[in-house]
């Protein structure tokens, strides 16, 4: 149960990550956006299957 509320907390801090990014630096350039969030999802990845995949 607890890997499950890590899981969902985890989500929603890249989603926030992801949000913030768009609205604060990208908002009118599409593709840097779009860059921005595949990278942004690509680090959040990274660091789960480092880190957080064994708990």
């Amino acid at each position: 149960m607890a890997n499950l509320i890590i899981n969902i907390i985890y989500v929603l801090i890249a989603v926030a990550v992801i949000v913030f990014l768009d609205f604060k630096y990208f908002r009118h350039n599409f593709w840097k956006r779009l860059i921005a969030n595949i990278i942004v999802v690509l680090v959040f990845a990274a660091f789960y299957y480092l880190f957080l995949v064994n708990l």
